[in-house]
């Protein structure tokens, strides 16, 4: 036999109009950013979805029937397959749950279904952070919990007015905030992230990669995305001695260069530097596990490790925001002991490549006393040769060494090192390319080197008998602007980003400002890890609180804001409403006469007999009972009506 709901049950009810615009209202909040970053035709099916829903509420349509529910529903997953070729991972998962969004609209009669999709709503939340965990996303899906919030208020009280029910969303929210500080604050941290992503939400990381070749940095030089930041103790160092060391690449197959076998090495501190300097960074996912330092890192951060090239490697890629702290010295003295083995790798080439770039190179041997005198010919004539540094070169064939160098004469700092290299190796010296970053953006606000992918940058090292590897920055002696004062003084005006051309300095200060407030959101919220928990326990005076310890604490913390919560909530149940109470006063008076309200005797009956038992009193007694219907049952509430009636309960004296 089938169960009838009752009429008022949420299964029975029949959802409104009104209730179904605040429910697509929250659900688009929360599902435009994924259909940013969908392909085009999942964000016009799912915006097809609820302009069909919104249609069918405002018209008298009839919903679509449950089997084209269905079959929309296997079309969008073939389609989603089709695009994906699978339909799980991060991407094809939260864009199947934003057409069943749509779906789940298609089929919403009752205010069971509306809740259904609210709660489906607050699960799309959580998947905006598994793309960014910024300040406004943060902001977004604070405004979309209070919109669905409010949405499931006004599904329970489908004829109470909008601005009561959000004004019940917020104070269910705020009732909220306490409990969901100390869980943040209190619960033991763990490292890395709370949840494990799939392994395409690394995909499209950008950033330095294991091979460079003609065009690859000119590509990052376009990019505005932060690298890392750099926090120092103390004044950082001047733009021309910020070379922040990436990978090492020693292979060249007459186009590209490649890192290569990497060999570990045995850190020790660089010895006869001009300077040093402690600082701290935070550094950027880029799904690789390079640590950038200043020059070269004097320390090494935790479980860290170092290559004989001294490169800084994490011990995973790093696929979260990093914090680390390093002291770096400027200008040490190499060490000389370097490998055969090594040596021999930093002088080859591809066999035939570059003829005239060889034969260039001989010439300079030939004529030179020392590998001084070599490395002073090399930088002269990239100096006086003509070259111009652009961020728009020309395309370059197979001998890119030699079209660069003798026809096109224009290039990017990746066409500098890589032309400069190939002719230190020609003339017999050992040379490798560095990469990294050089320069990086002061902030006045909160004086925070800030370094971009615009800022990456290629220079080359050159191991010289009897002083080891040099640093030698061939872009520097064709553009020196480019390392004296960044990337946007060196390129033509034309080719410069927005935020780089000067009549922008009110739109850059605006900037510092806001990536300001973007580095304390990174540092003491999403970088709140385990050692960040500590530091925050020990200024408590807990020095040595362990994970039993900080349960405890959370427990003792929740457990006090519960019972504060519940005694103000219980104070304001308790106590009653100001016109209630007046009423009450008067009949307790008129009791007093002898005059008893029967319970079921409404306000006006009971008014009329009192006026006709105590005439002397009829005028009062109508005027209360009129005040008080008026308050009790009319559509708003009066305040001055309201002290009135409080006036004339206290001055009624019935003879």
């Amino acid at each position: 036999m089938k169960t009838v709901p009752h009429p008022l049950s949420p299964e029975a009810r029949l959802v409104t109009t009104r209730d179904l615009l605040f429910l697509c209202g929250s659900l688009s909040l929360v599902v435009l950013p994924h259909a940013t970053r969908a392909p085009w035709w999942i964000t016009l099916l799912a915006l097809c979805l609820y302009a069909w829903r919104i249609f069918c509420s405002l018209n008298p349509a009839p919903l679509p029937p449950r089997w084209l529910v269905i079959a929309v529903a296997a079309v969008a997953m073939l389609g989603v397959w089709t695009e994906y070729r699978t339909l799980f991972g991060r991407q094809p998962g939260i864009v199947l749950l934003m057409l069943f969004s749509g779906l789940k609209l298609l089929e919403t009669r009752t205010h069971r279904d509306a809740a259904a999709a609210a709660f489906l709503g607050y699960f799309l939340i959580v998947t905006n952070f598994l793309y960014t965990q910024s300040i406004p996303t943060a902001a977004t899906m604070a405004a979309a919990v209070f919109a669905i919030t409010a949405t499931l208020v006004a599904l329970s009280a489908p004829h109470r007015a909008p601005r009561a029910n959000l004004a019940s969303a917020a104070l269910l929210l705020a009732h909220a905030v306490p409990a969901a500080a100390a869980l943040f604050l209190l619960f033991p941290r763990v490292q890395g992230p709370l949840w494990g992503l799939p392994r395409d939400a690394y995909a499209g990381m950008t950033g330095l990669s294991e091979t460079m070749s003609p065009g690859t940095l000119t590509r990052l030089a376009l990019s505005d995305a932060i690298a890392f930041r750099a926090e120092f103790e103390g004044a950082p160092p001047d733009p021309h001695l910020r070379y922040w060391r990436g990978p090492v690449l020693w292979d060249f197959d007459g186009r590209t260069w490649s890192i290569g076998p990497q060999a570990p090495g045995s850190f020790a501190v660089p010895p006869g530097a001009s300077a040093t300097y402690r600082y701290s960074v935070v550094l950027e996912p880029h799904n690789r596990t390079w640590l950038f330092a200043l020059e070269a890192a004097a320390t090494l951060p935790q479980n860290a490790r170092y290559t004989s090239d001294g490169l800084l490697l994490a011990g995973a890629p790093v696929r979260s925001r990093m914090r680390y702290e390093l002291t770096s010295v400027i200008t040490p003295r190499s060490a000389l002991d370097e490998r055969r083995a090594d040596l021999a790798r930093a002088l080859r080439l591809p066999e035939g490549s570059n003829p005239k770039a060889r034969a260039l190179a001989a010439q300079w041997r030939a004529a030179s006393r020392s590998d001084a005198e070599v490395l002073a010919r090399a930088l002269g004539f990239l100096r006086q040769g003509g070259y111009a540094y652009t961020l728009e070169p020309p395309p370059l064939g197979a001998d890119s060494v030699d079209e660069f160098l003798f026809e096109t004469k224009a290039g990017f700092c990746e066409h500098f090192s890589s032309a400069f290299v190939f002719l230190i190796r020609a003339a017999g010296l050992p040379a490798r390319v560095v990469t990294g970053y050089q320069g990086g953006e002061f902030n006045p606000v909160d004086r925070i080197i800030t370094v971009r992918q615009s800022d990456a940058h290629a220079w080359a090292e050159v191991h010289v008998a009897g002083h080891g590897w040099r640093r030698v920055d061939p872009t520097a002696a064709a553009a020196p602007n480019r390392v004296d004062q960044g990337l946007a003084r060196a390129v033509p005006e034309a080719q410069r980003a927005l935020l780089m051309r000067g009549e922008l300095g009110w739109l850059r200060a605006l900037r510092h400002q806001w990536e300001a407030a973007a580095h304390k959101w990174n540092v003491w919220v999403l970088g709140y890890n385990p050692e960040r928990q500590r530091e925050l326990m020990s200024r408590m005076g807990m020095r040595n609180a362990d994970w039993r310890g900080l349960i405890a604490i959370l427990f003792t913390v929740l457990g006090i804001t519960t019972v504060f919560l519940l005694a103000w909530s219980l104070r304001r149940v308790a106590r009653p409403d100001p016109v209630q109470r007046a009423w009450r006063a008067f009949c307790s008076k008129l009791a007093a006469r002898g005059i008893e309200r029967s319970p079921n005797e409404g306000p006006r009956d009971f008014a009329e007999r009192a006026a006709r038992s105590l005439p002397s009193a009829r005028r009062a007694i109508l005027r209360i009972a009129s005040l008080y219907i008026g308050l009790r049952y009319g559509r708003e509430a009066n305040p001055r009506r309201a002290r009135d009636l409080r006036r004339l309960v206290r001055e009624f004296r019935p003879a």
